[in-house]
C-alpha cells in the first residue's frame, strides 16, 4: 500500500507535509514528487497513466493558483485522486485553487478537502486504503479514537480549571 503525494511546486511542500506525515503515523509508504501541470506536462502523463502500475493506491494532488494538477491527473488515472487547495503567493485567497479543483465535470471526481487541508487528505487516503486492508482500518479506528480522548482530556482539564 502506497500513496502518491504530488505537487505543482517546491513551495507546495510545507501544506503537503501534514499529508505525509500523518501518512507516515499510521504506517503508509509515500512516493512524493513534484509533477507541474502546467510546466512538465509530459511529467503529468506519464505519472498519470503509470501509477496505479508502479504499486500505487491513492493519489493526493496539491496545487495553488489555477490548481489544474488533481484535475488532469484524475482525467488520467484511475486511481482516487485527492485535491488538496494550497494558497500560493499567487493566490486569489485561495479561492481560485479551492474552484480549480472542486468544480469537475461528470466523470473526472477528484474528492477535494479544505484550502491547505492535506492532514484531512491524508487521513481520506489512509480510510480509502483502509476500505480494503484490515490493518490500516484498525490504524484508522485507533487515530480516531485517540481524537476523542484528546477532546475528553481537554474538556476535563477545562472544567477543573473554571
Amino acid at each position: 500500500m502506497k500513496v502518491a503525494i504530488i505537487m505543482g511546486s517546491q513551495s507546495d511542500l510545507p501544506v503537503m507535509q501534514e499529508a505525509i506525515d500523518v501518512l507516515h503515523q499510521l504506517g503508509i509508504a509515500t512516493q512524493v514528487d513534484i509533477v507541474s501541470a502546467h510546466r512538465t506536462p509530459e511529467k503529468l502523463v506519464e505519472f498519470s497513466t503509470s501509477a496505479h502500475k508502479n504499486g500505487i493506491n491513492v493519489i493526493i494532488a496539491g496545487a495553488g493558483g489555477a490548481a489544474h494538477l488533481p484535475g488532469m491527473v484524475a482525467s488520467m488515472s484511475p486511481l482516487p485522486v485527492i485535491g488538496v487547495p494550497v494558497k500560493s503567493s499567487n493566490s486569489i485567497d485561495g479561492w481560485d485553487s479551492v474552484l480549480s479543483i472542486l468544480q469537475m465535470p461528470g466523470g473526472v471526481p477528484v474528492a477535494t478537502v479544505a484550502l491547505n487541508g492535506a492532514k484531512n487528505a491524508g487521513i481520506l487516503a489512509a480510510q480509502i486504503i483502509g476500505a480494503s486492508n484490515p490493518e490500516v482500518l484498525q490504524k484508522i479506528i485507533d487515530y480516531k479514537q485517540s481524537l476523542k480522548e484528546a477532546v475528553l482530556k481537554a474538556s476535563s482539564e477545562l472544567k477543573n480549571k473554571y
